[in-house]
């Protein structure tokens, strides 16, 4: 066997034994490791095919997939560590209850003859404000929101005009200053 062959031999049982811990484990850190073993695995399997082919690109990919398998763990560590504090345990199930509250929950080898069950849908939609009505939250004590909730809630057909709009709002700034 020559150096390419025992580099991919080396690659493949890297990712053999990547692909068995992710699968057989239930430990969040060790699925993470092992995830990242299997991408060691394809960075040297990239590099060794650079090396045979007698180019920079498999040392190029490399490059740019341990920056990204770096930017993963810290962002998978830091959920898992997000998880360990609310759950205490590093159990994969707890993964589960995470999903939103609409979804049904995931199904399991128990219920693999029975159909999914869906949620009702919700009966309660939220309201837009009608055209012409104030808001409740703005300030009812306002002045000027008063005026302008009395002008518009009569005739909402019909809004006042732009010069009864800037002299209310002149007004309205006049008394303040005065007072």
């Amino acid at each position: 066997m020559g150096d390419v062959e025992s580099f991919l031999a080396v690659g493949a049982v890297l990712f053999v034994l990547g692909a068995l811990g992710f699968f057989t484990r239930r430990n969040l850190i060790v699925m993470v490791l092992s995830a990242e073993m299997m991408q060691h695995d394809v960075s040297l399997s990239l590099v060794t095919f650079g090396r045979m082919h007698r180019s920079l690109e498999g040392q190029s990919f490399t490059i740019f997939i341990l920056t990204v398998a770096a930017c993963e763990a810290g962002l998978a560590l830091s959920l898992i560590l997000a998880l360990y504090q609310k759950s205490k345990s590093l159990d994969v199930e707890f993964w589960s209850e995470l999903r939103e509250a609409d979804l049904p929950p995931p199904m399991v080898v128990d219920d693999a003859g029975q159909p999914p069950i869906v949620p009702k849908a919700p009966t309660d939609y939220p309201r837009l404000t009608p055209a012409g009505v104030v808001p409740e939250q703005l300030d009812k004590y306002d002045p000027l929101v008063q005026r302008a909730a009395s002008q518009t809630a009569d005739t909402p057909t019909e809004p006042p005009s732009a010069k009864d709009l800037i002299k209310s709002v002149h007004q309205h700034y006049d008394s303040r200053d005065n007072a």
